[in-house]
């Protein structure tokens, strides 16, 4: 059990950003709460005083242990950094505060060299005597800074006797804040988070559930605030005693409805986390189909466009095709032209030709010819006695004919003189 060393508690009316209670007051430094009355001017007003906690069930609770610094810092013993807590409440807090920080936090920021804590409280409706508000829970931020392997986690423990601390996410603690601070900046800010180092302060975590857990289940129906520690601020015990043994059975009972909702309530923003998941994932989805349309379209714009300039750019080639088969054909009439200059031309030598053999085709044809010539006056001959006999046959015809139609016509006019 951790226990608070015997040192008296102090106020703080130092001028830092303006002074606490007094303004006007020029000390600097903390001093003790039986000094201040004197010297400190509306003493209380701004800050709780010792007198706050008497004949009350509550003690002073650190909220930033003593055990969490290397060396005894006067300053965390001042009543700024303390809050009403009950026995039980405060034994467990600074337990699970001191394990968090020997096995966790230290040995995963360089021995806790660039390890910064912020710690505080979240009221609740309860005032110590209408001034000093009971906390509802309290809460840690721790912060690693150090290069390449920085971090940053929260840790919530409420005031209910059977929770059991609560690790959450920085930014997740700010919304419980009231006014939602924002605790850290930078790399501690959730940025470039050492997920490997977070993932073995979780296991610790878990394991100092597991032992709180433990604790309360072999203390039974036995406080937890039941041992106390030299420093302790004096309680008054018929308080302790005035409690019943139906409520802590009840107390009992109660904690595993609690755990059911705490389960709920994990599975809820679970569930909650993983519809969003999916809803991000089909948005992502969407824009990504819109961007491929859109690439594919521009795809083929530029396609299109490509496809316009290359035709433009063929269109010299093309003309220069159409030209160079424009000149084929003109040099294809050409050569007809020539080949027929040349057959025109080629005439004459035929002719010499035929002149030069005329000789040789003469002497040849001689023989037939004279034959021929022979035939032909032979034929001549026959022709001209064949016409000499016929013409005078057809003389004597005709002579034939007109003495007969004369010696008629003598005939018949002696006739007609008888």
């Amino acid at each position: 059990m951790l226990m608070a060393p015997r040192c008296t508690l102090v106020l703080e009316p130092q001028q830092v950003t303006g002074a606490i209670d007094d303004p006007t007051s020029h000390l600097e430094e903390v001093i003790a709460e039986a000094d201040a009355i004197t010297s400190v001017n509306s003493l209380g007003s701004k800050q709780a005083l010792s007198t706050d906690y008497q004949d009350s069930e509550y003690q002073t609770g650190q909220l930033y242990p003593f055990s969490l610094s290397s060396d005894l810092q006067v300053a965390t013993f001042a009543l700024t950094n303390a809050a009403p807590m009950s026995p039980s409440f405060r034994q467990r807090w600074y337990r699970n505060l001191n394990s968090l920080m020997e096995r966790a936090l230290s040995p995963q920021c360089a021995g806790g060299e660039d390890l910064y804590i912020v710690t505080g409280a979240v009221p609740s409706e309860r005032k110590l005597k209408d001034r000093v508000a009971v906390p509802a829970s309290v809460w840690l931020a721790a912060c690693c800074a150090a290069p390449g392997g920085g971090w940053a986690m929260g840790f919530v423990q409420h005031a209910r006797d059977g929770d059991v601390i609560e690790d959450v996410m920085v930014g997740e603690l700010e919304k419980l804040l009231p006014f939602k601070p924002r605790l850290f900046q930078g790399n501690c800010g959730g940025t470039e988070q050492d997920t490997e180092r977070m993932k073995k302060i979780l296991e610790v975590v878990n394991q100092v559930q597991d032992e709180e857990r433990a604790v309360q289940t072999k203390e039974g129906a036995r406080p937890l605030s039941s041992t106390k520690g030299p420093a302790s601020a004096p309680t008054p015990e018929p308080a302790e005693e005035r409690r019943s043994f139906l409520g802590k059975v009840m107390s009992f009972l109660a904690t595993p409805v609690i755990r059911l909702f705490q389960l709920l309530y994990y599975v809820a923003v679970g569930i909650l986390k993983n519809v969003m998941w999916v809803l991000w994932f089909l948005t992502k989805q969407v824009f990504n189909g819109v961007e491929s349309c859109l690439y594919r379209l521009g795809s083929a714009t530029m396609s299109y466009f490509l496809a316009i300039g290359e035709e433009l750019a063929s269109i010299p080639w093309k003309v220069l095709k159409v030209v160079v088969k424009i000149i084929r054909a003109i040099l294809r009439i050409l050569c007809c032209l020539l080949k027929a200059v040349c057959r025109v031309l080629g005439i004459p030598v035929r002719v010499l030709v035929d002149v030069a053999t005329f000789p040789m085709h003469t002497i040849g044809a001689a023989p037939i010819v004279c034959k021929d010539i022979a035939v032909g006056l032979g034929g001549a001959i026959s022709l001209l006695f064949d016409a000499a006999f016929g013409t005078m046959g057809s003389l004597f015809q005709v002579i034939f004919s007109i003495c007969k139609r004369i010696g008629y016509r003598v005939t018949f006019d002696n006739s007609g003189e008888l």
